[in-house]
């Protein structure tokens, strides 16, 4: 009896040191990340940002750092809401798991049995587009943006035109992002449920989790701890005015603090549990079904290269797939789940490393600042897989020799321009209304010298003559960057059209 009693005593003695010192790791691992993550947000010159980590059902890391805004200083706590654009996507596609999980709709349920009115280009693909394809950005219907970022209609509305977009690939044929067939799965939710998107997105996840600092939409923030978003103009780190977002809801409208996502990465993380920070729910109760929880992350479509993140290049992944709204890819042999989100001048980032029960979420506010993917390769490293690989350094090289190359290709256009032209007509002549039901209304006005355009009354900009017909100037919003507009005159030398950014319109 002495040896057995002395026995359980030795085991118990060294469980408890090997869990001391596997504490005392975990600790030295935390801190070294903090250190890190200082590091390599004042070398890309982040005002301000929040980042997460989970590991083993626990929130290990959470920290803010910088300002929400740099006009005031105003420091950015662990309370501050960011924006956290297409890292929505996932959220959406559990809301519709909840319906299917309760039997109300099924993934491969035609959208028009829901949707009659969302009609495509073709017939066949408005006939063949399931639930699920609404997720997976395989539609044929390439990249149409413009119809929330440089229009200010309603979602109806953005749905309706839909069926004038031609399509740039097949059905199922590839991957190009689409932002408009999220909103169209937000639609499906309010006919399904009887509530609309943002209601039911309330009650059926941030309320269960406890996500009190949560909102659909900025117009619904009711307080001043919410953060700017900043651009790096002319080599100045700058504030800029936000984009109107709220009418691209399912698809990317959600503003959330660095706390209350490390609750929904942890949901996330182990098979949409609730976390011990829940409201009224019961431990180990669930947001989905365990096989609605996996369909969310099984691969649905393969990614091609060019749709992918420029990060493929040092990471070199064998296979880029994507789920129902989390992108894929191989890294270390481990399988990664993850999304970024971006508006202009506001950045997110959740990522997982499922076989090491390991969760990180990224909000920050400086435009397309990639210290979020540097930090996420940095934990998967430090706290699971090994390496010490100076991911800040690296990626902010790859990047800074892109954006070299973007500005090359830029300079590179300008100098083709032909010099010692004029404009066929007088500035008067180019004046005027010109329309496209898909793509909306460009007034031209004169002023000066010059050519002031304003497209759907939501972006103007100044354009003076660059050759022939052709003008080129910025949008006010410097961050927009240049464009150039071609003018079309008809065979007795009227204008009858412009050709803006791709898109054509007609005189009125």
């Amino acid at each position: 009896m002495k040896k057995l009693l002395l026995f359980c005593l030795l085991v118990t003695s060294f469980i408890l040191q090997a869990q001391k010192k596997t504490s005392t790791d975990l600790d030295k691992q935390i801190k070294e990340y903090d250190t890190y993550v200082q590091a390599a947000l004042k070398q890309w010159e982040v005002p301000g940002a929040g980042v997460a980590l989970v590991k083993d059902g626990k929130v290990i890391y959470l920290k803010a750092f910088g300002t929400r805004d740099l006009n005031t200083g105003a420091p950015a706590d662990s309370e501050t809401l960011f924006s956290i654009g297409s890292t929505t996507k996932a959220i959406t596609a559990v809301c519709l798991g909840i319906l299917v999980d309760e039997g109300k709709l099924s993934w491969n349920d035609p959208v028009s049995k829901y949707l009659p009115e969302f009609q495509l280009y073709e017939p066949y693909v408005t006939r063949e587009l399931t639930v699920r394809d609404l997720l997976l950005h395989n539609s044929g219907v390439g990249n149409t943006d413009y119809l929330w970022g440089s229009m200010n209609i309603p979602e109806d509305e953005i749905l309706r035109r839909m069926r004038m977009v031609k399509p740039s690939y097949s059905f199922r044929g590839g991957f190009i992002y689409q932002n408009i067939f999220y909103i169209a799965a937000g639609k499906v939710i309010e006919r399904v449920s009887g509530q609309n998107w943002h209601a039911f997105i309330q009650a059926r996840i941030f309320q269960p989790l406890g996500m009190t600092r949560t909102a659909t939409k900025l117009k619904n923030i009711k307080d001043a701890n919410y953060t700017k978003p900043h651009y790096r103009l002319q080599g100045k780190i700058q504030v800029i005015g936000h984009t109107n977002d709220d009418e691209v809801s399912a698809a990317g409208s959600v503003w959330s603090s660095i706390t209350d996502m490390s609750k929904w990465t942890l949901c996330m993380l182990d098979s949409s549990k609730y976390p011990s920070t829940s409201s009224g729910q019961t431990p180990g109760d669930r947001l989905l079904k365990p096989q609605t929880w996996a369909e969310m992350f099984k691969p649905h479509t393969l990614v091609t290269s060019s749709q992918f993140y420029p990060t493929q290049q040092l990471t070199k992944p064998n296979w880029m797939t994507y789920g129902l709204g989390w992108f894929q890819h191989d890294y270390k042999g481990h399988k990664v789940n993850f999304h970024t989100g971006s508006l202009s001048g506001l950045i997110a980032l959740h990522a997982q490393l499922p076989d090491a029960s390991l969760g990180y979420y990224f909000l920050g506010n400086l435009d397309h600042a990639e210290v979020r993917h540097a930090l996420m390769y940095k934990a998967f490293d430090l706290f699971s897989l090994g390496g010490t690989r100076d991911w800040s350094t690296e990626i902010k090289l790859l990047y800074t020799n892109l954006n070299n190359q973007q500005e090359r290709q830029i300079a590179s256009l300008e100098a083709q321009r032909v010099k010692e032209t004029k404009p066929s007509l007088a500035l008067t002549e180019y004046a005027g209304k010109y329309t496209d039901p898909l793509y909306g209304t460009v007034e031209v006005s004169v002023q000066g010298n010059a050519l002031r355009l304003n497209l759907n009354g939501v972006e103007n900009g100044t354009a003076e003559h660059w050759n022939y017909d052709t003008f080129y100037g910025p949008w006010d919003k410097a961050w927009y960057g240049k464009f150039a507009v071609q003018f079309k005159l008809n065979l007795f030398g009227k204008v009858e059209g412009l050709v803006l950014d791709g898109a054509e319109y007609k005189r009125s």
